[in-house]
């Protein structure tokens, strides 16, 4: 362990405020007391004989290249409670409560869980495939499904809501698999200004959709759940087809929207599954923010990088790449982030029982494209990417032994079948006697590799090497970074490379031709790259292939077909444009302006609660159900809202909260969490409408409940009955907004317009309603629901029934079907 250091750097300033400001804990001012932390903490879990000495090789390993992922640096050793773990992947089932058939959570849970994992620090990834397109039949309440995009909106504004540990804002992946009905709408949905801001979005694409594209096949848009639309036809598998469109079609719906917009990415299902350690016990379907890390149902990424610039001897020109010392480092890097999955706090129960499981890791390097420039070596050419190979698979060797001599001494993964595991199309092409090692002595994690975006940690600790296994933007900038008191501060940054070549003596004015960036590198030969470390790596790998912006869009296209060729398990592309803007300009030009669309107030956000005192009104809620009378107060906040509209500025009344105020008797804990939920719909320019049209959607196991009245032809009152508590809550709170002039009497959001004339006066209600309302007493008690009847299209009671040859309602009088 007596690796040479390299000549002293001194550190540049925004490298030691970066450190101080997002990962020094408790006075912690230099990078070794963040090392010896993290050291001190992971070494907790060892067996305390070898405590110490581990404690040392850790603080080892760290000054001599591994960096702990960002949420290790910040929180290992400290009195935080957060997760060490970067990300997650969560389901979410077609289900409103509850779960679905497959025991996927519903989505009212599965955001809750969400928001959990956000709050302790952790990013999300989700496939939405499961839940129905629109158009598809709801049969508990005789309604269409309003489809996965509304219900990303409303992950969007929790997520905007939730603030992580770390004072920072969490970050999500949403998923649709190329098949699903509503993905036409899916791949546009960023189009809309402020919409999905809180997602990465990528389309699942499976070989089959690939081989119709390439055949110009049709290719059917299919959902198990079935249509309202009756004309559609079930297939023999159980899925019913929505629609039939050209693959092609579809396939150049994404490539124009990513060539304009960078998203949506895309994401190869059957590749990343064919090449799973685990494919015998599990099914991947989406991946985690960044794309690093293909995991499954509440399986984590545990990241962590080896600062590869560290391994290089010698100068610019005569140098070589350590390869002794580097397998030690990675040997001691994967010890060290299995012990963070036993260190760590989990935000659930599910995510920890997951990981423990199979003891998932995630080990890459950084500084790619900085070894490169110090080797000599162009990042660009064949012989660059020939050494990118041997530095991953150098890499994948030292860290599957690793596991290994950690699963002799702790024990293998329990979902360890050792026939099956060797038998994954990764394994098979492991070193023979790596693979009789596994089958003799097991291996301690079910995956290890993975090669992730290491910005902030490569500038705090690695003297900003570059990013991951990207190549460098720039060789110096001007970086202006915002101050706790409103004001901006400006720093040279210098990339690692750049910064020892000078210290050498290199003529800067005449850069060695290996000083190639990111922006002058060819966007096949930036695929190239991930094609020539992908096969030795087990997850994924996180690379922005650099596509300039009069780059052909039939070349752009044929990047794609090359990357699912060259078996790629994904691909994202960044071109600057109008939309996106540049991500760096060497020359410093401004990017051009995009057009500014008009502001709906209805969509306008707000981070926060308005300031100040606001228009408010409450509500007496009564409602019966099999158990008795019920009764809350509901009250609901509104704030003014400017916006433009067809050029025109124009001013509304909007709901921003709602809140059930404390002190009543019967604690509903589930009011209290709708009402938040709205209230983050509200604020941050969701749709409350379809909101509370969700909410008139939630079935109960205990039978109808009656709340409110339906007025008859007569002018007579008749008791409105709902399918649980939660629909009752969800048709009051429409019932005050209709009367406050926010809804109309069907539950419909009013225009703008109609909105923007009525804000001076608030609308008084329903007057005949209430006029009859007052000369009739409501009969308190549990409502008795007839067994043999049906229910009514129009009051909800469960008392429409076939009475001389017509279905009649004894609740309400409403008249359906007769003959």
């Amino acid at each position: 362990m007596n690796a040479p250091e390299h000549p002293r750097l001194e550190p540049q300033r925004i490298s030691t405020e970066v450190l101080i400001e997002k990962y020094a804990k408790n006075g912690e001012t230099t990078l070794d007391e963040v090392r010896s932390r993290v050291a001190r903490a992971l070494a907790q879990v060892e067996p305390e004989a070898e405590r110490e000495a581990l404690q040392a090789q850790f603080l080892w390993a760290q000054r001599n290249g591994f960096v702990p992922a960002g949420r290790i640096n910040a929180t290992a050793g400290t009195d935080i409670r957060a997760t060490l773990i970067n990300c997650f992947v969560q389901p979410v089932g077609d289900a409103m409560m509850g779960a679905d058939e497959d025991g996927a959570p519903g989505i009212m849970p599965a955001m809750a869980m969400a928001a959990e994992t956000m709050r302790r620090g952790g990013g999300v990834g989700y496939d939405f495939s499961r839940i129905r397109p629109k158009g598809a039949r709801v049969k508990g309440t005789a309604s269409m499904a309003s489809g996965p995009l509304s219900y990303m909106e409303v992950f969007d504004a929790m997520c905007k809501s939730v603030e992580s540990a770390g004072s920072r804002r969490g970050a999500q992946m949403g998923v649709l698999r190329c098949d699903h009905p509503d993905i036409f709408d899916f791949v546009v949905a960023k189009n809309t200004p402020g919409r999905l801001t809180q997602f990465n979005v990528s389309v699942g694409v499976t070989d089959a959709f690939m081989q119709a594209l390439r055949g110009d096949a049709d290719w059917e848009l299919v959902h198990r759940a079935e249509p309202a639309d009756a004309s559609l036809k079930q297939r023999a598998d159980g899925l019913w087809v929505y629609r039939t469109v050209k693959a092609a079609e579809l396939f150049r719906l994404i490539m124009e929207q990513t060539f304009d917009h960078a998203e949506p990415g895309v994401l190869f299902l059957d590749r990343a599954n064919a090449y799973n350690n685990l494919a015998y016990c599990e099914r991947l379907e989406a991946t985690n923010p960044c794309a690093e890390q293909w995991l499954p149902q509440y399986g984590c990424c545990c990241l962590g990088s080896v600062d590869l610039t560290r391994f290089v001897r010698g100068q610019l020109g005569n140098a070589e790449f350590d390869f002794d010392l580097f397998a030690e480092v990675v040997g001691l890097g994967v010890r060290m982030l299995d012990d963070v999955l036993e260190v760590t706090y989990w935000p659930l129960e599910e995510q920890r029982a997951e990981a423990m499981a199979k003891r998932r890791i995630g080990l890459g390097f950084l500084g790619l494209g900085d070894a490169h420039i110090m080797l000599g070596l162009r990042y660009d050419s064949a012989e660059g990417r020939r050494f990118a190979a041997q530095i991953a698979c150098a890499m994948r060797d030292a860290a599957y032994r690793g596991s290994i001599a950690l699963a002799k001494s702790k024990g293998a993964f329990p979902l360890l079948d050792r026939k099956q595991y060797l038998g994954s199309e990764f394994a098979k092409n492991l070193p023979v006697d790596i693979r009789a090692a596994i089958a003799e002595h097991g291996i301690r994690n079910s995956h290890l590799l993975s090669i992730a975006p290491t910005g902030t940690i490569s500038l705090a600790f690695a003297d900003n090497a570059s990013n991951g296994i990207e190549p460098a933007y720039s060789w110096a900038y001007i970086r202006k970074k915002r101050q706790a008191d409103g004001t901006t501060k400006e720093y040279q940054v210098e990339d690692h490379a750049y910064r020892m070549y000078r210290l050498e003596g290199g003529d800067t004015e005449h850069l060695p031709e290996s000083f190639v960036s990111a922006l002058s590198i060819s966007a096949i030969d930036h695929m190239r790259m991930v094609a020539a470390v992908a096969p030795y790596i087990d997850s994924a790998v996180s690379k922005t292939v650099n596509v300039p912006a009069d780059y052909p869009f039939e070349e752009f296209e044929e990047l794609y077909l090359r990357a699912w060729e060259c078996g790629l398990k994904g691909l994202a592309t960044y071109r600057p444009n109008n939309v996106t803007g540049a991500v760096l300009s060497e020359k410093g030009e401004e990017p051009a302006q995009a057009t500014i669309p008009d502001e709906d107030p209805l969509r306008k956000r707000f981070e926060d609660r308005p300031d100040g005192e606001l228009e408010g009104v409450t509500g007496k809620v009564e409602y019966w159900t099999s158990e008795g009378k019920r009764k809350v107060y509901l009250t609901v906040n509104f704030a003014p809202v400017e916006g433009v509209v067809d050029g025109k500025l124009v001013a509304i009344e909007r709901p921003v909260e709602f809140f059930m105020p404390a002190s009543q008797r019967e604690g509903h804990q589930w009011i209290t969490s709708n009402m938040r939920l709205l209230s983050m719909v509200a604020r941050y320019g969701g749709d409350i409408a379809k909101a509370l049209a969700n909410m008139r959607e939630v079935v109960w196991d205990k039978g109808p409940v009656r709340c409110g009245r339906l007025m008859k032809e007569d002018g007579t009152l008749v008791p409105c009955y709902h399918d649980s508590e939660v629909a009752a809550v969800g048709y009051a709170l429409q019932r005050m907004l209709y009367r406050r002039g926010f809804l109309d009497v069907e539950g419909n959001h009013m225009p703008v317009k109609a909105l923007a004339r009525d804000r001076a006066r608030v609308k008084g209600g329903e007057p005949t309603l209430a006029e009859v309302a007052a000369a009739l007493a409501e009969r308190p008690g549990a409502v008795q629901a007839s067994v043999s009847a049906k229910k009514c299209p129009e009051c909800g009671a469960k008392a429409y029934r076939k009475l001389d040859g017509c279905h009649q309602c004894e609740n309400c009088g409403h008249v359906g079907d007769c003959g």
